[in-house]
């Protein structure tokens, strides 16, 4: 319901008791990892509830095979590419090492079989065969991945092959992969889904989604792990529990046993230690302000944008809504112009602000309205030199 109007000629602050929510960094620096580098987010609110050395440029391991698999999806979604698409496997790709789907020189296998190579089976040999498919050679593919990357203003992210395989100008933040993460999840909900298979059988031989959170941690839905000796163990996880989904990325740490614990916790202690809600939606209004010389004698000012926050449990009840702007607001007014700002803040923690735009159009009033606005601002600029 809007907030009455209060007519007053410059400054309106509505201060309103609310339960509500606001999370800014500042409390999640208490949280810590032993993890190298780490980035924990609320994707519903965008607030990040911890990080660590979350710029630091790593080797990423298999965790980069997700920008692979992002640049096949959107082959897909703009018709370049079909799932049933077949491709022949190189013997570049067949002979890779490490991880494999175990895919045989010349055969020809589909785009589909081949993402599930990369996502549940990490297949060295399924990600060169796509990147060899998509750009002619891994090398041309890694370039188009690093000017992509550019594209999207994905940062301190330079990718030199299709799979994370051990080199020099192959390094990534966690920052950056959380980035790509969320671009998935978001942009392409439709391939996603290959994320939470649990296993994938080819040529006879099943392999199961090495992501220690499938099935052990509720919500869990994606993504991929990485190791090499050089990088450690890592995750780029993400879980979705009642709407709200957290997305975290670790890096660096020493066992598989203690990427497991470490994602497993932090996951839980996101979900647990933190509440994100809708406070106000856009387009809802939250007062009705006055109009100077309008045809209406108020116009409804609603946020932007959502306001979605997070706040940390037990802080709800601290937060203050302030809503401002400069009154009488002179007609003529125009939906969508940006008349003022809310601003939520809870004490020690930095305020947000979100514009304040009219909802609705306001002709200038008729010859009466205005005749009476012009004796009101008679009035008072004579009880201003009298002092009144």
């Amino acid at each position: 319901m809007p907030l009455p109007a209060r007519p007053i000629a410059s400054l309106l602050a509505l201060i309103l008791g609310l339960t509500a929510l606001l999370f800014v960094l500042p409390a999640a620096a208490q949280q810590s990892t032993p993890a190298r580098a780490a980035i924990v987010k609320d994707m519903l609110s965008g607030a990040i509830l911890l990080e660590k050395n979350a710029d630091e440029m790593l080797p990423p391991a298999s965790m980069s095979k997700l920008m692979t698999n992002m640049m096949v999806f959107e082959q897909l979604e703009s018709g370049r590419l079909k799932l049933s698409d077949e491709f022949l496997i190189s013997a570049n790709a067949a002979a890779l090492g490490g991880s494999r789907m175990f895919v045989r020189q010349g055969s020809r296998v589909s785009v589909e079989n081949l993402l599930r190579g990369v996502v549940i089976q990490s297949g060295n040999d399924a990600a060169v065969a796509l990147a060899e498919a998509i750009a002619g050679t891994e090398a041309d593919f890694a370039k188009l991945m690093n000017r992509r990357a550019g594209e999207l203003g994905i940062e301190n992210a330079s990718f030199a092959n299709a799979t994370g395989w051990p080199h020099p100008e192959h390094r990534i933040s966690v920052r950056a992969l959380s980035q790509i993460a969320e671009r998935i999840i978001t942009e392409f909900p439709n391939h996603y889904s290959l994320f939470s298979e649990r296993e994938f059988t080819w040529d006879g031989i099943t392999q199961r989604n090495r992501n220690p959170l499938l099935g052990n941690v509720e919500g869990a839905d994606g993504l991929k792990t990485g190791h090499t000796s050089e990088a450690g163990y890592g995750l780029v996880a993400s879980a979705e529990r009642d709407g709200r989904r957290i997305l975290l990325v670790v890096a660096g740490l020493e066992s598989t046993a203690q990427r497991r614990q470490e994602a497993e916790r932090l996951m839980n202690w996101a979900f647990r230690a933190f509440d994100t809600k809708v406070l106000q939606r856009a387009g809802e209004a939250v007062v009705d302000a006055e109009t100077w010389t309008g045809a209406a004698p108020t116009v409804p000012l609603a946020p932007l944008e959502d306001v979605i926050l997070t706040a940390p449990l037990g802080d709800l009840d601290r937060a203050t809504v302030t809503a401002r702007y400069e009154g009488p607001l002179p007609a003529p007014i125009a939906a969508g112009d940006v008349l003022g700002e809310i601003e939520i803040a809870v004490p020690g923690l930095p305020p947000r602000r979100v514009p304040l735009v009219a909802t609705e159009d306001v002709a200038p009033g008729g010859f009466f309205v205005r005749m009476e606005a012009a004796a009101e601002l008679l009035i008072l600029r004579a009880l201003a030199l009298a002092g009144l």
